[in-house]
């Protein structure tokens, strides 16, 4: 499977600053395809979380309102260099992908 999040992690003292692509169809359900005119079910993202050294920093519950390819960006306290960030997300029919990056 291709990786489905590019994540940015820069720290300027204990402040870390996250910007996050995530590769996902996010579809609502509502759309039709045009080859053959069924509904698109439903598929996208329900859950987001970033970890530092196995603690959550930040929750992101996501529903069908977010469009393709969602862009997510925070910011956090206590980041420390050598500190271990994981980014991990749930969709709705199960499926799942990490990434983890060493704070520099």
């Amino acid at each position: 499977m291709e990786p489905t999040i590019k994540l940015s992690a820069k720290r300027k003292g204990e402040i870390a600053d996250i910007k996050t692509l995530l590769f996902h169809p996010m579809e609502t359900g509502s759309r039709i395809d045009p080859d053959n005119g069924h509904t698109v079910p439903v598929h996208h993202i329900t859950q987001l979380i970033f970890t530092n050294n196995g603690k959550q920093v930040m929750v992101a519950n996501f529903s069908t309102a977010v469009s393709k390819n969602p862009y997510f960006g925070f910011s956090f306290e206590g980041a420390k260099a050598g500190d271990v960030l994981k980014a991990t997300w749930v969709d709705n029919l199960g499926q799942t992908d990490e990434l983890e990056t060493q704070l520099a």
